[in-house]
């Protein structure tokens, strides 16, 4: 068997399964930097590997998952099971799962061994409109190419970020999958939609062996590939290159290792997934924990099902470990919801906006933007300025979902390698709204790498923060119509102003939030003076901060120039800058930019 631990010890033939060691002792690391587990603790699961008979697939350099394969005899031995096969309750199909929980040597440094079941596989996030109701539905005014009015290339850039010249220039947009893509269908996307997106590199990074060979049904999981690419040239079409991460096809595939090459990849920053499995894991913490550490900011569709239910063992609850519905409630990255969006036609700007909910549109009830309360997760510190929480359906106590929303409905695909020849059919799901969310950070860390930063990270602090203050209104479009319930959740939840368990705080409303993320931290500049040759200051630094120190010798002609870094700590910081640096007049301008 090929064990991949964290999601997916697949069945193969001939008996060999799959599996992944995730090494324990984490907490302690992850917060400050990547530092993972100590060399002795890796050598020691590769050497109970090895004395149970499996063999050694892969190996991380962070040390954090370990691959191995083995045969079916030698897992159970290790790990002291009996692994068996059932008929799956819902799907049309068998899936294997041991007869009781894994356990080895307290000793031995391993926190998670995922993958000994694929009772809940993974699947992409995406819904597909009926010919009937798409034609039946009200116009979107958006300017795809068949004439249905479902929103394509432009749109998103004219309805969310209306006259910036930002296109994400300098900027890579990484996504998580779990299938190939058709470079055909890429191609032909970005060329029908213009405005330099051919220039786009579009490159996929595989995984754990996997070929890139897309799959090969029709309106196969590939879909969900191409969507998630075509909708962040769509927001960001001078984007320098778009990442496919891909560790398997059909949805097959270890999630905790496509992560954990994303992480590795920490130059591409602005990332997305559209993906569902099974959770939640320390595991998958630990590598969101490191992404935030790094300056990553992973997007996540929060899900289509309508209301998570209450209760980690519910019929639809975000936290049950039995439904492919992680991360959906992980606090460490950001959870988009999504909505249905009108346009001034056709593609000219941004109109109105409702909670995605087919039960309106196309008579789905349980399809629709999915948000709730998680069960596991406490509330973030972030949340907690949220005011009257509670009276808004949310938990002043859990984790509430999502955190912000963009269009997930009536959205125009080129997919299945130009066979789609069903040209009626929009699609839709929050797989449409994560992309878009990545390919707005592009822009945002565009104009922050202009002012010399290098990424601006984990959003949420930031986006409550705003969201809490008098420039709410002009940084989000509020979504304050519409509801995600359904037959199980009859009452839960409605949308509202401001913050809501249906679309979160809303979509991005342009340069404004674009502005407002981007905005230096203030800090004071104490005790100016000349010491000797050098022009000296002094300002207290922020814990956990990085401080950009630039210079410039002429606010309406050249541009900041950078001086240095100081990493902050909550101590008072002493800048020396020599005079010479501004030349012969010795005159100039200093300032201090915060990340």
């Amino acid at each position: 068997m090929w064990l991949g631990f964290v999601s997916g010890f697949g069945r193969r033939f001939g008996g060999d399964f799959s599996g992944k060691y995730v090494l324990d002792r984490l907490e302690h690391y992850l917060r400050r930097a990547l530092r993972f587990q100590k060399a002795l603790d890796y050598e020691a699961v590769k050497k109970f590997a090895r004395t149970n008979g499996l063999a050694i697939a892969v190996t991380h350099g962070n040390r954090l998952l370990l691959d191995v394969t083995g045969p079916v005899a030698a897992v159970e031995k290790a790990f002291h099971i009996t692994l068996r096969t059932y008929r799956h309750p819902t799907e049309a199909r068998d899936f294997f799962a041991p007869d009781t929980e894994p356990t080895v040597d307290a000793a031995l440094p391993i926190a998670d061994i995922e993958g000994l079941s694929d009772f809940s596989r993974p699947h992409p996030k995406w819904v597909r409109g009926t010919k009937e109701t798409t034609v039946n539905a009200t116009p979107r005014n958006g300017t795809a190419l068949d004439g249905s009015g479902d929103l394509f290339g432009n749109d998103f850039r004219n309805a969310y970020v209306p006259g910036s010249v930002l296109t994400g220039a300098g900027q890579s947009v990484g996504l998580f999958e779990l299938d190939g893509y058709y470079t055909n269908d890429i191609i032909n996307y970005a060329k029908e939609a213009g405005n330099g997106r051919t220039n786009i590199v579009v490159q996929a990074v595989l995984i754990d062996g996997y070929s890139g060979k897309p799959s090969t049904s029709l309106e196969g999981a590939e879909v969900e590939v191409e969507l998630d690419i075509e909708m962040a040239m769509a927001i960001a079409p001078g984007l320098a290159k778009i990442v496919s991460f891909e560790g398997g096809k059909g949805g097959n595939g270890t999630p905790n290792d496509v992560l954990n090459t994303m992480l590795a990849n920490s130059n591409v920053v602005n990332l997305s997934c559209s993906w569902g499995w099974y959770g939640p894991s320390n595991t998958t913490d630990a590598i969101f924990e490191s992404m935030d550490a790094v300056g990553q900011t992973f997007f996540n569709a929060s899900g289509d099902n309508q209301a998570f239910t209450t209760g980690s063992n519910s019929v639809n609850g975000v936290d049950n470990p039995l439904l492919a519905n992680a991360p959906s409630s992980n606090p460490y990255i950001t959870q988009v919801g999504g909505t249905t969006m009108t346009m001034n036609g056709p593609g000219v700007s941004w109109a109105s906006e409702v909670v995605w909910n087919w039960a309106v549109e196309e008579d789905d009830p349980d399809t629709g933007s999915s948000g709730g309360i998680s069960s596991y997760y406490s509330i973030p510190s972030w949340q907690t300025n949220v005011s009257n929480m509670a009276g808004r359906g949310g938990s002043t106590s859990f984790r509430n979902i999502p955190d912000v929303a963009a269009n997930a409905d009536n959205v125009y695909v080129i997919y299945d390698n130009g066979k789609n020849t069903n040209h009626y059919d929009g699609w839709s799901g929050t797989s449409c709204a994560a992309p878009l969310w990545a390919g707005f950070m592009a822009l945002v860390n565009q104009q922050w790498a202009a002012s010399g930063g290098k990424s601006i990270g984990f959003i949420n602090p930031a986006i409550y923060d705003i969201a809490a203050g008098s420039n709410y209104a002009s940084c989000f479009n509020d979504v304050t119509s519409g509801n995600n319930t359904w037959s199980s959740s009859p009452n839960l939840f409605y949308a509202t102003n401001n913050y809501d368990l249906c679309t979160g705080l809303g979509t991005m409303n342009g340069t404004n939030l674009i502005d407002a993320l981007t905005a230096p931290l203030a800090v004071n500049l104490l005790i100016p003076q000349i010491v000797g040759t050098d022009f000296q200051f002094e300002f207290l630094s922020y814990p956990g901060s990085t401080h950009i120190v630039q210079w410039r010798t002429n606010l309406f002609s050249g541009s900041w120039q950078p001086y240095t870094n100081v990493s902050g700590d909550g101590t008072l910081k002493t800048i020396p800058i020599p005079l010479s640096i501004f030349g012969p007049s010795q005159h100039g301008f200093v300032r201090v930019l915060t990340q």
